[in-house]
């Protein structure tokens, strides 16, 4: 079989008080954890932190992608293009998958129930969410999607296609004037994910590129936290 995944590294930030739930953010490509977590922290003006959640920023390991003409780049998989209508890349993103099953594993270890974890992600770390949330995960929390997309044949809504149980909320965002990420193609993906029985919310910000901003973050937070409650300690 396959040799087990490396453990990928990773930028915490730590609860401030008891860790009940967590949350795994997933950079865009050719980032890394600590950088997605400095990008957040720069326009906040602090870390996205909360009083009860671990918050978790993994670093996809470097791999020749076929968009920068196989040059290495931190991308949780390749991609033959940035474009919704071509194959997906699925040996890279069904290998990855396992690497962050461990991942949500540790936390289940930790004493983390499934349904006290988020994923999510910017970019091409949301896409990575919806895989691995979809069709391996669904009794996670919710995940989380900013400026990202699905291709048009993706075995995300393959495997949907078949499914019965219930599945995790998707908290999407996404602006007008992306270049890179087409907003067309995250609303054409929010579209399909309803269609298929998902429980979706689709945040438009006009005007804004490929990138995140403040109103967005705060948007996510309340969310976070709507679907990760303090938990009340049950009396005896």
């Amino acid at each position: 079989g396959m040799a087990a995944p490396a453990a990928l590294q990773r930028s915490v930030v730590s609860p401030a008080g008891r860790h009940t739930a967590s949350l795994i953010f997933l950079h865009g490509s050719g980032d890394t954890g600590q950088g997605a977590r400095a990008w957040i922290k720069q326009i906040l003006n602090q870390d996205m932190a909360f009083q009860h959640i671990k918050v978790i920023y993994p670093t996809a390991p470097a791999r020749p992608y076929t968009p920068m003409k196989g040059a290495f780049s931190n991308v949780w998989f390749d991609r033959y293009k940035i474009c919704n209508d071509v194959p997906e890349h699925i040996e890279s993103i069904d290998s990855m998958c396992q690497g962050l099953t461990d991942l949500i594993n540790d936390e289940v270890k930790n004493g983390i129930a499934k349904s006290r974890i988020l994923i999510g992600g910017f970019s091409m770390g949301g896409g990575m969410a919806m895989h691995l949330a979809y069709r391996f995960h669904q009794d996670l929390a919710g995940v989380f999607a900013l400026s990202s997309f699905l291709n048009k044949d993706s075995a995300v809504y393959q495997a949907l296609k078949r499914n019965e149980s219930a599945l995790p909320e998707l908290f999407q965002c996404h602006g007008t004037a992306d270049e890179l990420v087409l907003y067309s193609w995250g609303e054409e993906t929010n579209k399909m994910l309803k269609s298929l029985g998902v429980s979706t919310s689709l945040h438009t910000f006009p005007n804004l590129n490929h990138e995140l901003n403040r109103t967005e973050i705060e948007k996510l937070k309340s969310w976070i936290v709507k679907k990760l409650p303090v938990e009340v300690p049950k009396a005896n």
